[in-house]
């Protein structure tokens, strides 16, 4: 018998649906030609590029996420490259999101490509779950595009949900309940569990918490102490039916951040790191104008192919939104290194990826206005020029200091929180 179990309340009533291949399938569905063909979506399709989403038939050939794309070549030679198009997949993650509303109105976009609906408070509309989820394949299908697929989860929380969807892949329907639970986890390890890395499932075996089962029966306190963190309660509730953790839409930002692998081209070319850098930047602008907020820390770092790094850190006082001011911040923290080991170049041709990362963030109204300088029109100007950009496209009204003839930042989209997509 589990002791652990939280409430009585056993009726699956939370729905996860993950849409296969979601980038891939996208471009497929605009493309009849694509239809069919093993497909690799990528930001870039040169030899060094990277698929960021293979199709369903790429992956039966065995393409995988992340994999390179010259390495792709060799394991599916008929693999055809597509270059990302993130407003498109954005204009399906739409119409997807619209879809299941008609089902119900408590639906939470995860990702680009997931989505939670809880029917908790609809089991008189839909006391069985199964047909639901039939129904929102069709609806899909029909309303969204005919070569869509996905995979649905049904169990009592989102984190089960999750791991249902992941199960039978693709186009799969998957319900987990309490009798059907410690079957499944017997037949998975620790890694295969949503948001346990390998580095997680270690600390968990010095534990001896070996298994999803024995992490499900470990006493919450010993989780709490495992973990070091309140991650372990979370885990017992996830595994013991408990769903407010995984369903709470209040997000608190600690930090936002805006990295990029840097190519050769980029890299044997001092401007265009420079313009990548100020990107990165501006990226971080349009964030926080987004949300509200100032950051009082800036982060910079680079990785090389050496595996060398460089890092800095750089405390702002008043704090700052403006991306051009971010950029000059870290410039004059580059020069004065370099000025310092003059043979130590930080943007140089041996770079690999560059990173800005922004935190200990203030709300817009709480900064302290500053003394010696008037800077509430420059604010106002900054968040007028976001709201239109928004409302008439990137790309219809921009800066100086954007322009360029070739970009050498592409929107793409990550899997991830869409809350910046």
């Amino acid at each position: 018998m589990n002791r652990n179990r939280l409430h009585t309340n056993t009726t699956p009533t939370v729905l996860f649906v993950d849409m296969n291949s979601f980038f891939a399938s996208c471009e497929q569905q605009v493309n009849f030609w694509l239809r069919g063909r093993p497909v690799g979506v990528c930001v870039y399709t040169g030899r060094q590029g990277c698929v960021i989403s293979p199709s369903i038939e790429a992956k039966q050939r065995g393409v995988k996420t992340g994999m390179r794309l010259d390495d792709a070549m060799v394991i599916c030679p008929d693999l055809v490259p597509v270059e990302t198009h993130p407003a498109r997949y954005r204009e399906f993650h739409v119409k997807l999101i619209a879809v299941l509303r008609t089902f119900c109105d408590d639906v939470l976009p995860k990702s680009i490509d997931e989505a939670v609906l809880d029917l908790t408070n609809y089991q008189l509309t839909y006391p069985d779950p199964k047909q639901v989820a039939y129904a929102i394949k069709r609806a899909i299908r029909e309303k969204v595009g005919d070569y869509l697929r996905c995979s649905i989860g049904i169990a009592l929380n989102a984190f089960l949900a999750k791991l249902a969807s992941d199960i039978q892949k693709p186009d799969g329907l998957t319900l987990i309940t309490p009798d059907t639970l410690d079957g499944i986890l017997r037949t998975l390890r620790l890694t295969d569990l949503p948001g346990i890395g390998q580095r997680m499932a270690d600390r968990l075996q010095k534990h001896n918490i070996n298994t999803p089962i024995d992490l499900r029966y470990a006493a919450p306190e010993h989780l709490k102490a495992v973990c070091q963190s309140v991650i372990g309660w979370r885990w017992h509730i996830r595994l013991n039916f408990g769903g407010e953790v995984d369903l709470d839409t209040q997000e608190q930002y600690k930090s936002m951040s805006a990295m990029r692998t840097i190519s050769t081209d980029q890299r044997n070319t001092p401007d265009k790191l420079n313009e990548l850098l100020m990107s990165l930047c501006l990226t971080l602008e349009r964030r926080m104008v987004k949300h509200g907020f100032f950051c009082q820390d800036l982060s910079f770092s680079c990785r090389y192919h050496s595996g060398q790094a460089y890092q800095c850190e750089i405390r702002l006082q008043p704090p700052k939104q403006d991306g051009p001011e971010l950029f000059d911040l870290i410039q004059q923290r580059i020069s004065a290194f370099q000025e310092r080991h003059p043979r130590q170049l930080v943007l140089n041709t041996q770079i690999r990826s560059m990173s800005v990362v922004v935190f200990h963030f203030v709300p817009a109204e709480q900064v302290p206005l500053n003394l010696f300088e008037d800077t509430s029109r420059k604010d106002k100007l900054r968040q007028t020029l976001h709201e239109l950009k928004a409302k008439f496209g990137t790309e219809k009204l921009i800066r100086a200091n954007e322009l360029s003839d070739d970009p050498v930042y592409r929107d793409v989209i990550g899997f991830g929180n869409i809350n910046d997509l």
